[in-house]
């Protein structure tokens, strides 16, 4: 019988609205608490914290995926003058942000960066396979406006030395670095492949890369093609990828015949961009559509397109239970 495909979230979750009010250390332990319960429940195989630990409620427009990592790593200023916002405004290298996440003024550092903490944080509270979720170095680079290095390409390899230094001190189950720009700038793909791989050749145990279209306010927020990237994803060191397919339909699944073997696949079979509950039969049509155009051995995961975030807990709580009845409505385990 074939390895088991097994069911997980992308990282992040909707916020409880306790937790909006109240981000004392106790509250937000039992609000990941909360988040892990839900999934457990649910029946996921690999749980992740809901990147709650990442939530500002003073910036609670986004999840933290950028800020927290901004906010805390030394050679980042994030107070903006005018003549700041002026150069962001004419630097194309941050594309679809309407704001800088910060200016790179110097070089970068760990700062009070301290991954490690927020892992052993989470680790306690379940004893269920875990993933641990990390922005990753190229779209930090993409975010932030440039003041310091020649180069992108250079001020993403700083940024993954201090990654890699975090990461090599988690012993999470899978640890993912999250890439929600690389589709829409193609042409980093020689330098970004070498900084992504920098963090991932710390990773302790299984590694994973997250590539999506971006999404804000249920939008995806770059165009390109699952065709162009597969040489990029095949100079990845990671073990599997977490792709999103729901939202886009998997026209495109062919053209994973090209994919490295040794890399396993996630497909996204949860639209995060729609509030409609998927059906388990939906699900499990869709699995076998992924396992008739590409085996069964090549799909390792399945897995929302993105995280949560922007969801309703209702919906995004529905959503993960159907995933994993749809799993095994396939896999003829119900």
């Amino acid at each position: 019988m074939p390895p088991r495909i097994k069911t997980t979230a992308v990282g992040s979750y909707p916020v409880p609205s306790w937790l909006i009010g109240n981000t004392s250390r106790l509250v937000l332990r039992d609000a990941v608490m909360a988040v892990l319960k839900t999934q457990e429940l649910a029946g996921l195989d690999l749980v992740t914290d809901g990147e709650l630990m990442r939530f500002n409620p003073s910036h609670p427009e986004t999840n933290g995926m950028v800020d927290y990592f901004a906010s805390q790593m030394d050679g980042i200023r994030k107070e903006f003058t005018l003549s700041d916002f002026n150069r962001h405004r004419s630097d194309n290298a941050t594309g679809y942000r309407l704001l800088t996440a910060g200016m790179a003024v110097g070089k970068i550092q760990d700062g009070t960066l301290n991954l490690p903490g927020d892992y052993e944080f989470v680790r306690a509270l379940t004893k269920s396979p875990l993933k641990f979720t990390c922005t990753g170095p190229h779209m930090l680079s993409r975010v932030l406006t440039n003041c310091a290095y020649n180069s992108v390409g250079e001020l993403a390899m700083d940024l993954a030395a201090v990654l890699r230094r975090q990461v090599e001190f988690i012993d999470a189950d899978v640890v993912q670095l999250d890439e929600a720009s690389i589709v829409g700038y193609p042409e980093d793909a020689p330098w970004a492949a070498e900084a992504i791989n920098h963090v991932l050749d710390g990773v302790l145990n299984e590694s994973a890369v997250h590539i999506c279209f971006g999404n804000y306010g249920g939008q995806p927020m770059l165009r390109g093609f699952w065709r162009d990237m597969i040489p990029f994803l095949n100079s990845l060191h990671t073990d599997h990828l977490v792709l999103e397919f729901a939202r886009r339909g998997y026209d495109e699944l062919d053209f994973f015949s090209d994919l490295d073997p040794k890399i396993g696949l996630g497909i996204g079979l949860i639209d995060i961009k729609d509030n409609e509950v998927e059906s388990p039969e939906l699900i499990a049509s869709r699995i076998e559509k992924i396992v008739k155009t590409l085996g069964i051995d090549r799909l390792r995961y399945v897995h929302p397109d993105c995280g949560f975030w922007m969801l309703h807990r209702s919906v995004a709580d529905r959503k993960i239970r159907a995933l994993v009845e749809g799993r095994d409505m396939f896999e003829g385990r119900v």
